[in-house]
Formats: C-alpha cells, sequence, structure tokens
C-alpha cells in the first residue's frame, strides 16, 4: 500500500514539474515573438527547440480538437487543465479503492 501511494505521490510531483516546464515554454515563446529574447543565441534556441519537441505530440491531439483562434494558442492552456485534472483524480482513485 505504501509503495502505491509513493508511486502516486511521485506521478504527482512529475506533472506538477511538467506544468512548470509548459509554462517555461509559453513564457519563452512569448518573449521570442514579442523580440525581447531571439533564437540567433544557442541556449535560448536550444531551449526552446528542445521543449517544442517535447511538448508537440502532447498538444498536437489538442489543436486538432480547437477551433483556429486566429494567433491565440489555448493548446497549452487546455494541456495544464488536463494535467491538473489528473493531479486531482489520481490521489481521489486512491481513497475510493480504500488503498490509503
Amino acid at each position: 500500500m505504501n509503495t502505491l501511494i509513493a508511486v502516486v505521490s511521485i506521478v504527482i510531483m512529475a506533472l506538477q514539474w511538467l506544468i512548470w516546464a509548459l509554462v517555461l515554454w509559453a513564457i519563452l515563446s512569448w518573449l521570442i515573438s514579442f523580440n525581447v529574447v531571439n533564437m540567433h543565441n544557442g541556449f535560448v534556441r536550444g531551449l526552446y527547440t528542445g521543449l517544442e519537441r517535447f511538448f508537440a505530440p502532447m498538444l498536437r491531439p489538442i489543436r486538432r480538437i480547437l477551433p483556429d483562434m486566429g494567433g491565440i494558442d489555448l493548446s497549452p492552456m487546455v494541456l495544464i487543465l488536463l494535467i491538473m485534472l489528473v493531479q486531482r483524480v489520481l490521489p481521489a482513485i486512491l481513497v475510493d479503492t480504500n488503498v490509503v
């Protein structure tokens, strides 16, 4: 039982790190689009490209479902909400199955 609780806690913590990385990627994309930082910097280009490649497979299905908003991409916000939902549901499932 304690092992399952530990695994769920680790999954919840990893999901929280995923949310923070998604926020970092969104802020970095805004900074690039408003020319605050440029892509000629190797660190910025590497960080943005890595985060883009990491999040693209997760955001692609959401982007297919959402309507075109004319330049506003709401898919990261939807992904954050979905991750938060999973974070809330996992402990509830443990409580419902009387593991805790």
